[in-house]
């Protein structure tokens, strides 16, 4: 199911080791990667120090951005669940001092929402 979720684009669980490989030189000595999410091509990684989030862009995703949210800079965040017609959920991050958003992430229907949400509580409170 997981293959299906990812090509519907559903957020999925991944293995910490197949992040790994491809993140290893943004990561500092001992950094440990704790929980790994997968939006079609794009990552959401949590780490014991920060945050990081992998977009991949253009069709052939040879251009890939990294953003690093350090924790402890994250003000405030809201979460937005899917509803009957809008099958969409989101999860908007603020960064201290920004009056917007500075990340939205896209999830669709499914636990991944609430699992991110659940770990961003658990890293930012």
């Amino acid at each position: 199911m997981g293959l299906l979720d990812g090509m519907m684009g559903n957020a999925t669980k991944v293995s910490n080791d197949s992040v790994r490989s491809e993140i290893e030189p943004l990561l500092i000595p001992d950094e440990v990667i704790e929980h790994s999410y997968k939006l079609v091509r794009d990552l959401v990684i949590f780490t014991d120090k920060r945050l990081i989030i992998v977009d991949k862009q253009g069709l052939t995703a040879t251009k890939v951005e990294y953003k690093s949210i350090i924790y402890r800079t994250i003000a405030k965040f809201a979460t937005e669940t899917a509803g009957h017609f809008d099958l969409d959920g989101e999860i908007k991050i603020w960064i201290s001092g920004q009056v917007e958003p500075s990340e939205v992430l896209q999830f669709k229907k499914g636990e991944a929402l609430a699992d991110v949400q659940r770990l961003l509580a658990e890293k930012v409170l």
